[in-house]
């Protein structure tokens, strides 16, 4: 491993997410000098500077290279890349966070889909959502990711969750960012959920291979959120929220932000409600509304034509080739809608999502009498 990369690897063991002070020196002097530099002994530039000498005091007894091999070991193990600032993957709308920039990246899954998140947006609530919250999470991200729309998330119950298996039932690309080691899969009943995930997108964490996800690491994990995003988007959230804390970085790096109105006797509304009133989050209830947020043309997607008719589109194609009586597989309804299966099976996801198409042993059919 080359010196710089190694140095690196050090820097994310004796650094916690979101050091300024570390920040400042290795973008002024790069990881291996900082290292040499914060290693060495009685140094003339830590003297006159006081923020890098008390830096030193909690950086240095973290120094191990045990944990520094362990880590290296651990991501070998489980496919994981780490992406630095040097690499050609490194998602530049990290820069935008100055000093406070993750020290590297570490990536489960394509490290090459960082550089596909223009355009994305973030779909963050409550992990206690309400089956309101998660309906909505759904259907934004669907339709979000249905139109070339990346989402990135949290990977936590709730909305999040619902957010990521909405974006892969549709086959588009989702972006969990992890507080812990993408190493150790949290929440655990995600497990599978983030293996999908990596599969076709990726999985990705500031902190080592085996670090542990700690409160502050979440805090600091939302900024990172907050950055990748072009756009966040509150589903839900209490009135104390961390999905909150996510809406504040947006809104410190001048991102768009946006809430999702609910209902005004439900307190898992009660933070999105704050957001619209104290914060100037826009008001958000479709993904056509996140898209005019973020300058996407609604036009070339829209599924409504002039009359107010719905526009003959692969959609219609892949009812019309259903029936509500008999089931059918996905080739047999790629060929009668003169489609490839893939496309079909996207679609077939979303219809699914929202209802209209039932699913089985041999196939799907339409949920509706109509045949």
């Amino acid at each position: 491993m080359a010196v710089e990369r190694l140095a690196t690897v050090v820097w994310c063991h004796l650094v916690e997410p979101g050091d300024s002070a570390a920040g400042r020196l290795l973008s002024g002097l790069g990881p291996a000098e900082a290292l040499r530099l914060v290693i060495g002994d009685g140094t003339t530039e830590l003297v006159e500077d006081t923020d890098l000498a008390t830096a030193r005091k909690r950086w240095l007894p973290r120094l191990s290279l045990e944990h520094v091999s362990d880590a290296l070991r651990s991501a070998s193990r489980a496919g994981v890349r780490l992406v630095t600032r040097a690499d050609p993957e490194w998602p530049r709308q990290l820069d935008d966070l100055g000093h406070h920039a993750p020290v590297c990246l570490w990536v489960r899954g394509s490290a090459s889909r960082l550089l596909e998140l223009r355009p994305s947006v973030a779909v963050v609530g409550a992990r206690a959502a309400t089956s309101y919250g998660e309906h909505v999470a759904i259907e934004l991200a669907a339709d979000l990711a249905g139109g070339g729309v990346a989402v990135v998330s949290g990977g936590a119950y709730g909305v999040d969750g619902a957010a990521h298996r909405a974006v892969l039932s549709v086959g588009g690309l989702t972006v969990a960012l992890l507080a812990g080691g993408v190493d150790r899969p949290y929440p655990a009943g995600h497990a599978g959920l983030l293996d999908r995930i990596a599969a076709t997108g990726a999985v990705v964490s500031e902190a080592p291979c085996g670090s542990a996800p700690t409160k502050w690491r979440f805090l600091q994990r939302n900024r990172l959120i907050a950055a990748l995003a072009e756009a966040t988007i509150v589903v839900e959230a209490g009135w104390r929220s961390g999905s909150l804390n996510t809406a504040g970085h947006a809104a410190a790096l001048s991102r768009h932000l946006g809430a999702v109105p609910g209902p005004i006797t439900s307190a898992a509304s009660a933070g999105t409600h704050r957001l619209l009133r104290e914060y100037g989050a826009q008001c958000i209830t479709s993904a056509a509304d996140i898209r005019e947020l973020i300058g996407l043309d609604e036009s070339p997607t829209s599924s409504v034509a002039a009359d107010g008719r719905a526009r003959t589109d692969d959609t219609t194609r892949v009812r019309d080739a259903l029936s509500a009586r008999t089931w059918r597989d996905t080739p047999d309804v790629a060929r009668r809608a003169g489609m490839t299966p893939d496309e079909v099976e996207a679609i077939l996801g979303l219809l699914h999502l929202e209802g209209a198409v039932v699913r089985g042993p041999a196939g799907w059919r339409n949920a509706n009498t109509r045949d």
